[in-house]
This record gives structure tokens, C-alpha cells and sequence, in this order.
């Protein structure tokens, strides 16, 4: 099935689209106040060597100078043949030298930015390390088999002239020889690109910036099925274009600058979509619905027949909304990228051919997905468990906050509760202290429940306590919030 990507870019916000059977498929968005320095290459200049912190500030070019702690400069862990101890940070630097340096932690508060002299260019898949001759895998990934596997098909990427090496990412437990190996030579080329402008730079100098959201998308997501690449940003388009004749050549062609009047997202409907997969509700086209609801243990899924009846039969009706709402619960999980612990709750189906069919349309469905998913079949329960790796943050945790009022739990006491809570409040407060009266802050709905439906108890309280209870509307209060004051 063809697929478009479409690149919606602001100054403040990047969002990337991906639009397939007439419909968004997945979303990725990335802001430019959360977008650190960590990963960065810098040719750096020594300002100042610490021999008593054996540490030193080096300038990259920012507000503030860096700081490098000999722990982080690779050469240091090699002994000095003749003490046989660690080489000494003075020994090793000099005020003004030249270093290329990564950052491994951004600045913070009056601190600056921590270096290391041991770089390393992240890819999906490799790490590449271009200093160290090693291969190294993520302990993530336990299966040995799996990990032989892996560390012998990298090691066919380094020949006797390679002098560096790899650590593969957990990404890379299913990938392909042939997806591994674009990886690496991606990232080769990166390094060789990195060092040519080292060569003619001169200190402070940014070599290399973690790629962008863009530019990782570029690299990760197009294929075969990819119809075009659309861009609304002429200065975005002519950097993408410039990557892509450099790293990626083959897809210049689908790459293209989007010139309309009218919104690209809007032309193709995804803002609506974006208000859609915020919502705990997804009506389906034949009348069902799902409710999704993302907890931090675990998110489910409720299937729904709704208004749906036209099937032959009642088990007709269910199979069919089952059916359909397999499809859409795969895409709802990339279009809100939802990780981890995933339980599903279809409508039971008494027939176990329909349990199967339904099974079969959710596997080859979730076959989609560009993140891992382990999935099982029906429980005692009637209930489908899966998980989904976790990559990044859900679209809900990036767009969205919880609410002030319920504090995320998704509903509010009533005003009847609180007006009640209000009373018990005043009866403790008139069993310790004697004021000449008691007065009620609240929000108008609470007030006017007093006035009405409740005013019969709050006379009956002031009669019990003895002593007048007066009523203040606060119009920035919230239905929850209330003040009792002892005048």
C-alpha cells in the first residue's frame, strides 16, 4: 500500500505525518525547546587545564565553557608504560589545543555542558564507534542465539582497515542483514564526512549535530511503498534535499517542496485526526466504538458494538464489529505510539472460528507496525494481551498535561459531594473553635446548590452549631475548591 510522509515545519515545532488509505497512520513531533545537545561532535579549544580536579573547561562555542573530567577522555585508560599508572589530565592536554569532543549531558543551571573524547554516532540499529575496534550489544537483548547471530553479522562490516566498531542497539533484535548493513554504512559515512570538515575547521566548531526528526525519518521510514515526501518549508526542504543527495540518494526524486495556499495538514485531514487520537473514544464506521484508556501500568481497549446491527445474526453483528475494530486498534497504537503492557477487550464471540478469524486480522494488521509487538491469543477471560515497545513518549504524554482540577484521574467529585464535604468541614472546625460566624468560598455551581437543593441542611447545620454560616461565590475556584473562613 503507497504511503505519503508529509513535514509540517515551524519555527517552534516539527510534526511529520504519515498518510496511507486515506487515512493518518502515524504521527512524530519533535519541539525545538526539547531538543538538547547531548549527541553533538564539536572540534573544541582547551581554555583551561585543572591538574587538581584532573579536569579541564573546554570552549564549544557556547554561552559557557564545557567541562571534561579525565574519566571521560579515552586515552586516560591507557597506563603510562613507564609509571604504570594513569596518564595525568596535564599530561595529555594544553591550554589551547584542539580537541574533538561529544557531549554526554546538556548544560544545566550555571553548569556547562560534560564532554567525552570518546565519540559515538547513534544510528537506529548501531551505535558506531569509531575509536574502538569492538563490537558490543545492548543487554536488552538476552537471547544468546540472537546475540551470536547479530555480533556475526556486524562483524562482516569491519574490515583490517577499520579501526572502529560497533554496539548494537536493542532496535536491532529482528532487523535484516540488509538493514543492518545500511545502518553501518550510514554511519561510516557520517564519520568520514565528520572528520573531512575537522581537517579544514578551526576551534570551537560544531562537526556533527544529532540528526533531526526530519532527517531521521528520512533515513528510517522511506521504502518502496513511500509515493512522495512532502515538504512546507522551503529552508527545511533545501536541508533535507542536501541530506538526502548525500546519504540517501535514491528517494531525491519523491522528495518535493509543498507550495499550496491551504495547510498541508489540512489537505490532508491530519489536524482532525490529531484531535481524534486524543480522545479515550474511536467511533468505527459500522457503529461500534473502542475506549481506549492510557493508565502508567498499562493501557486497554474496549470493544463496542454501538449502534452496529446489521448483521444476519447477533454473532454476525459482533464478528464483523471485531473484525473492524482489529484494524483500528492496529493503527490507533502507532497513530498515539501506546508501549508497553496493551490489553485488549473484544466483545465475546461464542464461535471459536470467529475468535480465530479476528486473531488472524489483528496479527496481519499489527505486521504493519515498525515497532516490535508480542502478542497472545484469547485468555480463560476472553481477553487479548500484547505489548509494544516502548521508543518514544505516547502523543498524549507530548501534547497533553493532566487535568488541574481532577489531577488526571479523568472525573471530579460532584457539587453535591463537596457541599457536603463543606459541612462535615464546619462541624469539626465549630467542635474546637467559637467564631461569630462561618463563611463559605466555593465556585458558583456549589453556592447555588446551597441556595437551592441543600439550603434546608446548611440551615439545620447553622441551628445545630449555633452560629451563622454566610456564603461568598470565589469565581476562580474550581468545582472542587472551597475555603471555609472563621470570621
Amino acid at each position: 500500500m503507497k504511503e505519503d510522509i508529509l513535514i509540517n515545519v515551524t519555527p517552534q515545532e516539527t510534526r511529520i505525518a504519515v498518510v496511507s488509505e486515506g487515512s493518518t497512520q502515524e504521527l512524530h513531533i519533535e519541539r525545538s525547546q526539547t531538543r538538547g545537545l547531548a549527541g553533538n561532535v564539536y572540534l573544541g579549544r582547551v581554555v583551561r587545564v585543572l591538574p587538581g580536579m584532573q579536569s579541564a573547561f573546554i570552549d564549544i562555542g557556547l554561552e559557557r565553557a564545557a567541562f571534561l573530567h579525565i574519566d571521560d577522555i579515552l586515552e586516560a585508560h591507557q597506563n603510562d608504560s613507564s609509571a604504570g599508572k594513569p596518564v595525568p589530565i596535564e599530561r595529555m592536554l594544553t591550554d589551547g589545543q584542539s580537541l574533538m569532543v561529544r557531549v554526554i549531558k546538556d548544560p544545566l543551571g550555571t553548569k556547562g555542558a560534560r564532554l567525552s573524547t570518546q565519540i559515538s554516532i547513534a544510528g537506529r540499529l548501531l551505535v558506531y564507534l569509531p575509536q574502538e575496534k569492538h563490537i558490543g550489544i545492548s543487554q536488552r537483548i538476552q537471547d544468546e542465539k540472537e546475540r551470536e547471530l547479530l555480533k556475526n553479522r556486524v562483524q562482516q562490516f569491519l574490515t583490517d582497515e577499520e579501526k572502529g566498531g560497533f554496539i548494537i542497539r536493542t532496535m536491532a533484535e529482528d532487523a535484516s542483514e540488509d538493514d543492518l548493513k545500511t545502518d553501518a554504512v550510514f554511519l561510516q559515512k557520517i564519520w568520514r564526512s565528520l572528520k573531512d570538515k575537522a581537517y579544514l575547521a578551526s576551534a570551537p566548531t560544531l562537526l556533527y549535530q544529532d540528526l533531526t526528526l526530519p532527517e531521521r525519518i528520512l533515513r528510517d521510514f522511506v521504502h518502496e511503498n513511500t509515493a512522495r515526501i512532502r515538504v512546507d518549508s522551503h529552508e527545511e526542504f533545501l536541508k533535507l534535499r542536501e541530506f538526502a543527495a548525500t546519504y540517501t540518494p535514491d528517494i531525491l526524486e519523491r522528495l518535493s517542496f509543498y507550495e499550496g495556499d491551504r495547510p498541508l495538514f489540512d489537505l490532508y485531514n491530519v489536524e482532525e485526526e490529531i484531535g481524534l487520537a486524543l480522545s479515550r473514544r474511536v467511533n468505527l464506521k459500522s457503529g461500534g466504538y473502542l475506549i481506549i484508556d492510557q493508565t502508567e501500568a498499562m493501557t486497554t481497549i474496549d470493544v463496542n458494538t454501538g449502534g452496529f446491527v446489521n448483521g444476519r445474526t447477533f454473532d454476525d453483528t459482533i464478528f464483523k464489529t471485531n473484525l473492524e475494530a482489529a484494524h483500528a486498534i492496529a493503527r490507533q497504537l502507532r497513530l498515539r505510539n501506546l508501549g508497553g503492557i496493551i490489553i485488549l477487550d473484544f466483545i465475546d464471540m461464542e464461535n471459536a472460528e470467529h475468535r480465530r478469524a479476528v486473531m488472524d486480522e489483528l496479527r496481519k494488521t499489527l505486521a504493519k507496525d515498525r515497532t516490535k509487538v508480542s502478542l497472545s491469543d484469547f485468555s480463560a477471560l476472553g481477553l487479548v494481551e500484547m505489548t509494544r515497545k516502548r521508543t518514544r513518549e505516547s502523543l498524549a504524554h507530548i501534547l497533553c498535561e493532566p487535568c488541574p482540577v481532577c489531577h488526571g484521574q479523568g472525573q471530579v467529585k460532584t457539587a453535591q459531594t463537596v457541599c457536603y464535604e463543606i459541612m462535615r468541614d464546619i462541624l469539626r472546625e465549630a467542635r474546637q473553635f467559637s467564631p461569630k460566624e462561618f463563611r463559605i468560598l466555593a465556585s458558583q455551581i456549589v453556592i447555588d446548590l446551597f441556595l437551592e437543593e441543600e439550603s434546608q441542611h446548611l440551615a439545620s447545620l447553622g441551628d445545630l452549631i449555633g452560629k451563622p454560616i454566610s456564603l461568598q461565590v470565589e469565581s476562580a475556584y474550581t468545582q472542587t475548591q472551597y475555603d471555609v473562613i472563621l470570621m
